[in-house]
């Protein structure tokens, strides 16, 4: 078997590079451009490991050390958990990438040993995997800020009615919910009819106007007792608005509003 060192030596320097830019994405992290090519220059060192007769102990650790040196250079040393979060992203990427990769490797190439990809020359998988690797990196950097950024808003809530019952719920804070008890100025949230048995829906409605952008009309609103919020604590003087539509969102029952969140009740 032929091994090109300076085209695997390149192909190492590309995915690590695009590793350490997909963990500065999603962290947020501050890098310039020379420390990110410096960074993936010192993750390609690993490479080496392959002329070094060692055992497997000891190429893992070498292989630790080497992409804590690759993350501290590249964003900095703040503490150690800041070191590992960006160490962990990295691994994280890097498992998504080789994954792939590995995928393409069974549908496209003859060979492999390990994750060195080979034929006798430059071959159509060398290619598939230059074209395909800032793809699929994109998607799976695409994907974990649409997760951060919509998971974030995801609370635990406990609804106290006035009858003792409990109500819990998987809430989402949406911005875009203004919807405000006009007599009172109460924030209103929104809560799936179906967690609501109909018999308490008989007994305790009130009815409230509310004028949105698209629709106005009279919306079935009941008074709880009180709403606990993970991580926020207890809220009161609030009307939880019975929403007849499924909230079409990953495991939401209730809207909140964004006053319950801001304010101290």
């Amino acid at each position: 078997m032929s091994i090109y060192i300076d085209m695997v030596l390149l192909l190492n320097f590309g995915f690590d590079l695009l590793l350490l830019f997909s963990v500065g994405i999603i962290l947020r992290r501050q890098s310039s451009l020379i420390r990110l090519v410096i960074g993936a220059l010192i993750g390609s060192i690993t490479i080496f490991s392959m002329f070094i007769s060692m055992s497997s102990f000891l190429l893992f650790i070498l292989k630790i050390f080497i992409s804590l040196v690759m993350v501290i250079f590249t964003f900095g040393y703040r503490d150690i958990r800041y070191t590992l979060k960006n160490m962990f992203y990295l691994y994280t990427s890097s498992i998504i990438l080789g994954g792939f990769l590995y995928f393409l490797n069974l549908q496209f190439s003859y060979k492999n040993a390990g994750l060195v990809f080979y034929f006798d020359g430059l071959s159509v998988n060398f290619i598939v995997m230059i074209i395909m690797s800032p793809i699929i990196i994109f998607a799976y950097i695409k994907q974990g800020l649409e997760l951060k950024n919509n998971y974030s808003n995801y609370y635990s809530i406990d609804i106290y009615l006035k009858s003792g019952k409990v109500i819990e719920a998987t809430a989402f804070l949406d911005t875009g919910n203004k919807l405000i008890d006009p007599y009172k100025r109460r924030p209103i949230i929104l809560l799936n009819k179906k967690l609501l048995s109909p018999s308490y829906l008989d007994d305790n409605i009130l009815l409230v106007p509310y004028d949105s952008l698209n629709n106005h009309g009279l919306l079935k609103c009941i008074i709880p007792d009180k709403v606990f919020i993970q991580g926020i604590g207890f809220r009161t003087d609030f009307l939880v608005g019975i929403s007849n539509d499924v909230i079409k969102m990953d495991g939401i029952d209730c809207i909140l509003h964004g006053k319950l969140i801001e304010r101290n009740s």
